[in-house]
């Protein structure tokens, strides 16, 4: 077992642009692909994965200090730190369910792909780390390991189920065919956006409301596009940190950067995944009946290139801040990770038919349950850290982050392995349930495919 967890560990320390590559070309040559082909494929996604991070990036790198000169700036003090996703991802991982969740993640999708219970075959396997959050919460909680690997598992099957559901619009309204987002940050908003969806539809005048940005943007000519959208919100952001005008022009210049570069780098990628995904569907449609599509699953970075998603997500970023500071009880200041943002809309914007209105309200009653969310979860995830790595955060009281401490999903399995066991088995329970009927409705949809 030693030898295992050790192998899947140095895979997993390899990072997501060299696993990557190794994983789709191995794959992509098992599936039928020509090994050069597949190569290729496999290495395009690897720098399509640097390109992306580069770009995105830079919204970290100049959206985090000018945040925190907006706190300076006008006195806020809330008392958690947003840590950000790197250090989340490095205390799930630094535990001993996340030595393990790359093999049990591996394990649980074979079983759903043999049972018909998803469509997805993830080869996005660094980020099972949000699987490992979970676990890793329930099982401080509980102080039971086996808990813990429960819990993380209700979650795999829950975020495929998710992603399987959602896969369909992502095509459409993303541009990504044959791909599905199994990412638990991601598809953890999709209630959130079904349930707003739903409830502005009731509503005569509103739900007749539609911000196209995309048209928007031709109606306005070179003033609608992206460079200038984001140049313009990099600006206003640097002026609402108090920046002198050359930091202000620097951090306009670099958000409009990152406006252009990171569809380009999403592109780039999609491009080297189209020869694995077409050996997918060539080798399943070949081998069984009624498994309807397959989908590839990838990390939600190959979706954030979305003009609805960049723009929305910046639009926020300053009413992220602002509603911290005024929502009673809230104990987080949105700083570190206000770069993950957009990963938050990427489900939401298909599930809203692209419309910027709608994604705007489901932004802002996420962000609203988001931080009430990770304002309860810092406490434990504190506890987490200090267990993982007593040295680094000797001293520091409260912690917390907006990925994966204000994720819903983590929050209900969290609670109800708080609860009881009971509530953690009823929450798994649901899980099954929502599989099955995951099951049936691939099923029907392949019978439907076959007419």
């Amino acid at each position: 077992m030693q030898y295992i967890i050790d192998f899947f560990s140095y895979i997993n320390g390899l990072g997501a642009s060299v696993m990557m590559p190794i994983i789709l070309t191995i794959f992509g040559v098992i599936l039928g692909a020509k090994f050069g082909k597949a190569l290729r494929g496999g290495l395009t996604v690897g720098v399509g994965f640097i390109g992306l991070n580069l770009a995105v990036g830079l919204i970290g790198t100049y959206l985090a200090p000018a945040v925190q000169e907006m706190a300076d700036r006008f006195h806020l003090s809330l008392t958690t730190v947003d840590v950000g996703w790197p250090a989340a991802a490095a205390i799930a991982m630094g535990t001993t369910i996340g030595l393990i969740i790359i093999p049990i993640g591996l394990i649980v999708n074979i079983i759903m792909l043999l049972t018909n219970t998803t469509q997805t075959i993830d080869v996005d396997i660094w980020n099972y780390w949000h699987f490992a959050f979970t676990g890793s919460l329930v099982a401080i909680v509980t102080d039971n390991l086996a808990y813990g690997i429960i819990a993380a598992v209700i979650n795999i099957i829950i975020v495929f189920v998710i992603a399987d559901y959602t896969a369909p619009k992502a095509e459409e309204v993303l541009g990504m065919p044959g791909v599905s987002l199994p990412h638990g940050f991601t598809a953890a908003f999709v209630p959130f956006a079904i349930v707003v969806n739903w409830i502005i539809d009731k509503i005569p005048g509103v739900n007749k409301i539609d911000i196209n940005i995309e048209k928007l943007q031709k109606k306005f000519g070179v003033f609608g596009e992206p460079i200038i959208i984001g140049t313009v919100l990099g600006l206003v952001i640097g002026v609402l940190a108090g920046y002198p005008l050359k930091d202000i022009l620097t951090c306009g210049i670099y958000l409009g950067a990152a406006l252009v570069l990171i569809p380009k780098m999403a592109a780039l990628l999609m491009e080297g995944l189209m020869p694995i995904s077409e050996a997918a569907q060539g080798f399943i449609s070949k081998r069984f009946s009624n498994r309807g599509k397959i989908y590839i699953g990838l990390d939600s970075a190959v979706g954030v290139g979305h003009p609805v998603t960049l723009t929305v997500s910046l639009i926020l970023v300053p009413v992220a801040v602002f509603l911290a500071v005024i929502l009673p009880g809230n104990t987080v200041l949105p700083m570190t990770d206000l770069s993950v943002l957009p990963y938050m809309f990427v489900l939401i914007v298909p599930l809203v038919g692209g419309n910027g209105f709608r994604a705007i309200i489901t932004g802002i009653v996420a962000l609203i349950g988001g931080l009430y969310i990770s304002t309860d979860l810092a406490a434990v995830t504190t506890s987490v850290a200090h267990t993982v790595d007593a040295a680094t955060y000797d001293g520091v009281t409260k912690i917390s982050s907006i990925c994966d401490g204000a994720n819903p999903l983590t929050w209900l399995i969290y609670r109800a392995g708080n609860l009881s066991i009971i509530a953690l088995v009823v929450v798994g329970i649901v899980a099954l349930a929502l599989a099955f009927l995951n099951r049936q409705r691939i099923i029907k949809a392949a019978h439907a495919e076959e007419k």
